[in-house]
């Protein structure tokens, strides 16, 4: 969630650097606590919740899931407190990119941002990575740079999709992206894989970035020319997650989100004057709630007869069963907008493929925890570097055994010349 005006007044920042230094003398005492308890289950930590096809491959290498989720003082304690100081406090690490307009098939656009300067620095089979930001997100959210940040410093070529109008990416056409429509993602894969033809891709997603995401991943299935993925904050159900968006707090989550889209829609309000059919152009304008907005424009775009039925087959829980690559998906059992109840547990553990970790808390996009807590990177920011290079280390020895054997070959050739 980008920081759309919450109508909710935050307390000041210097209240939380209090809690911060407070926390640094409890913090050493958990974690020796944490030594003493850990023996009888090394794999992972009964804080989480780890199940999946793919649990017992992946568990392993993903060290840090063998200490305790630990949320931070205060703010961690409640979903929605940590939900909101996510989106104002959290430090957003400086980046010079460089953006990239991508003309799709039907004439709509969405721009690409790359760190400036990587062209120079790294070598072109250097391991791809594609951020899918949230509903009206882009490469400025804080969550977005900070695992930018992260896989850049590991030698990483990082990429942030802006979808149509989100990022000041620009809208050309009268059609904005939605949870169903997979064409620009399909056409983004395809142009960076193009340009970088050499190098493994991967991508990571949060909240309806993931949902688009892993429902890409299901509809490619095997002829997926991804590499591995992560879902974050997913709320996978969209019947479900919309049931809940209309339930106390979240009402404030749910008007902050319409108004962003309106907000967007009426810098484009002239490509779709001249729109017929079912649309609803006033009420999309003036949208109270996410579900106006899609009732008005976004169900009627993509050619669904209603809400729920947008919201029913645009879900990612129906894809999770044709996923064919490496699949992380991470969520907070708290979160108020991706529901624990609609993550498709049964489905992520029928697919040798996937892993699914539930923290306990968590909020939206909040994760405040971790080593780097409370201005810092989300505690899942490490967890999604360790898997996405156990991957990459994988497609890396594959390939060396690859050459060594196709020398070995060559070199059997020769001698056999020779003789």
């Amino acid at each position: 969630m980008a920081r759309a005006s919450l109508g909710y007044s935050p307390p000041p920042l210097s209240y939380f650097r209090h809690v911060s230094h407070l926390h640094n003398y409890t913090r050493l005492a958990a974690t020796s606590a944490f030594h003493d308890s850990s023996a009888a289950d090394p794999m992972a930590h009964p804080s989480l919740e780890t199940l999946g096809g793919a649990r017992d491959l992946f568990l392993p290498v993903l060290s840090s899931l063998t200490r305790p989720y630990n949320p931070f003082p205060v703010i961690g304690s409640n979903r929605h407190v940590e939900t909101i100081f996510a989106s104002f406090y959290r430090s957003t690490p400086d980046v010079r990119l460089r953006r990239e307009c991508l003309r799709t098939t039907d004439d709509g656009a969405v721009s690409l941002d790359w760190v400036s300067g990587d062209d120079r620095l790294l070598p072109p089979d250097s391991p791809l990575l594609i951020l899918l930001p949230g509903l009206t997100g882009g490469s400025d959210d804080s969550y977005v740079r900070h695992m930018l940040v992260r896989a850049r410093s590991k030698g990483w070529r990082v990429v942030v999709f802006n979808s149509r109008g989100c990022g000041g990416s620009p809208v050309t056409t009268p059609q904005f992206y939605s949870a169903s429509f997979l064409g620009d993602m399909r056409e983004v894969v395809a142009h960076v894989g193009n340009r970088y033809p050499k190098a493994n891709l991967y991508a990571v997603g949060w909240s309806l970035g993931a949902n688009i995401l892993v429902r890409y991943l299901g509809q490619e299935s095997h002829a997926c020319r991804l590499s591995g993925a992560v879902s974050l904050c997913n709320p996978f159900n969209l019947v479900i997650a919309d049931e809940d968006f209309h339930k106390g707090f979240n009402i404030v989550y749910d008007k902050a989100l319409a108004s962003a889209l309106s907000k967007i829609f009426k810098k484009h309000a002239l490509l779709f004057e001249d729109m017929r059919g079912d649309f609803n152009i006033p009420l999309a304008a003036n949208a109270k709630s996410v579900r106006e907005f899609d009732d008005g424009l976004t169900r009627v775009s993509f050619g669904f007869k209603s809400v729920d039925d947008y919201y029913s087959n645009s879900s990612s829980s129906n894809s999770i069963k044709d996923v064919c690559i490496p699949l992380l998906c991470i969520q907070a059992g708290n979160d108020p907008i991706a529901p624990n109840r609609g993550i498709p547990r049964e489905d992520i553990k029928d697919n040798p493929n996937c892993m699914l970790i539930v923290t306990p808390k968590g909020g939206h996009l909040g994760w405040v925890a971790g080593p780097e807590a409370p201005f810092g990177a989300p505690w899942t920011d490490p967890v999604v570097m360790d898997f996405l290079q156990h991957l990459e280390r994988g497609k890396s020895g594959a390939l060396s055994s690859s050459n060594s054997e196709s020398e070995q070959r060559h070199l059997e050739g020769l001698h056999q010349l020779e003789v």
